[in-house]
């Protein structure tokens, strides 16, 4: 019987930390003895940077476009503690469509049967949350994924983000479409912004599957292209990166959110606004507790 791969789907705005988390996370699966494979589906092609002591690797459609066609074992590339990296591409500034990258690059790795060749354990999908439109949506649409992440934090557009990656997920949730795991809350150093991500995941009907603190240990490691698990093995910031590995490797049920209307979601940050700047003016008690 051929083994189960668990295929992982970690979306969230440009600029959350996206990548960082997902190649922290990729490292600290590595340490606990799984094979893994992080599939950049950016079109700027750095998901996989700190993995490989900051070196960018051809993508899959530059391949292409150099070759007219490709094998999927020439674009695989070796990264720390024996990591797989793949990143999928774009197509040229200006032109066609970004989310194509991730189509192609799939398609070709699903007919050449490449993650069981290497008898894979997880396969992570760092992909762009901006958009979900059809290249960026696949790992959700086609079921490539069994189980899809966000990364917020309490920032009104990172959670905007997150709440249409929702409506995708629902969409596609009754035609084998990939279901939700929960959010990945990171930069959590202020208390509001814990409140804040906790009273979004209630309202969704979803869970918080780690909390990240911000950490200048991050940009220590990222500015010698590594990541925490490697440049930072014993630090705190790899303590957090390593809990949410073993809880992803423990995953196994997701489900459906329930997202917000688009006047709820106003209506909700409004309502959040209010409360913010009441305790910023001592209208009512907990501005300390809340990091105001």
């Amino acid at each position: 019987m051929a083994k189960k791969i668990k295929q992982i789907a970690i979306y969230g705005k440009g600029g959350i930390g996206k990548s960082t988390t997902t190649s922290n996370l990729s490292a600290a699966l590595s340490t606990l003895g799984f094979k893994v494979m992080q599939f950049g589906c950016d079109p700027k092609a750095d998901s996989t940077n700190t993995l490989r002591g900051g070196s960018y690797i051809p993508t899959v459609l530059d391949a292409i476009r150099e070759k007219g066609s490709v094998k999927a074992h020439d674009v695989i590339h070796q990264g720390f503690n024996g990591i797989y990296c793949v990143e999928a591409g774009g197509p040229a500034p200006g032109v066609g469509c970004a989310g194509r990258g991730i189509i192609t690059a799939v398609e070709i790795f699903k007919q050449q049967k490449a993650f069981e060749e290497l008898d894979i354990d997880f396969v992570i999908y760092d992909v762009l949350g901006d958009v979900v439109c059809g290249g960026f949506a696949m790992p959700i649409r086609e079921g490539i994924a069994q189980h899809v992440f966000t990364v917020s934090s309490g920032d009104f557009m990172s959670i905007y983000a997150s709440n249409n990656l929702f409506k995708g997920i629902k969409k596609y949730s009754n035609s084998g479409g990939a279901l939700l795991g929960g959010i990945i809350a990171n930069s959590m150093n202020a208390g509001y912004s814990k409140e804040i991500v906790d009273d979004f995941a209630a309202r969704t009907h979803t869970q918080i599957i780690q909390y990240v603190p911000r950490s200048i240990t991050v940009t220590q490691s990222e500015l010698k292209g590594k990541t925490v698990i490697e440049a930072a093995p014993d630090s705190e910031q790899a303590k957090v990166y390593k809990a949410l590995a073993e809880r992803m490797a423990s995953h196994e049920e997701s489900k459906t959110p329930v997202p917000l209307e688009l006047a709820e979601l106003k209506e909700w940050a409004a309502n959040w606004s209010d409360k913010l700047y009441e305790l910023e003016a001592g209208t009512v008690i907990g501005g300390d507790s809340a990091g105001i």
